[in-house]
């Protein structure tokens, strides 16, 4: 079993950048494929980036990429999105998610474990 404890959303203007943090616990982070996803209100959960369990593989969701940066330090059992050129639409809830796994799944119900979310806006 892993906790997952999200931090570092806010209030932002356009064209800003924000670090997300995803602190685990329960058992070492290197155990675990993570992801981060984001759930606008009426909208469905998107997958937004995901890191292999030694950070030599990534992925990003086609709303995101170029724009955001997947990174973990296993030491600190911390995962952490840099998110920059933030527009309004990346305004969202953002969780972070976990699985027992060498793959990399880019759809939530690939993940076992969820965060429970830290809110990103961003004004316009």
């Amino acid at each position: 079993q892993v906790q997952l404890v999200e931090s570092g959303g806010g209030l932002v203007q356009a064209g800003g950048s924000l670090r997300l943090s995803c602190a685990t616990s329960g058992r070492t982070s290197s155990t675990y494929v993570m992801g981060w996803f984001r759930q606008a209100p009426g909208k469905e959960r998107e997958f937004v980036a995901a890191i292999s369990r030694g950070g030599s593989s990534t992925s990003y969701g086609d709303s995101v990429k170029g724009r955001c940066t997947i990174s973990r330090d296993n030491a600190k059992n911390t995962v952490y999105l840099h998110m920059n050129s933030l527009k309004p639409e990346d305004t969202a809830v953002y969780y972070c998610a976990a699985r027992t796994s060498i793959v990399v799944p880019t759809t939530s119900s690939g993940y076992d474990y969820w965060g429970q979310g830290t809110q990103v806006t961003v004004s316009s």
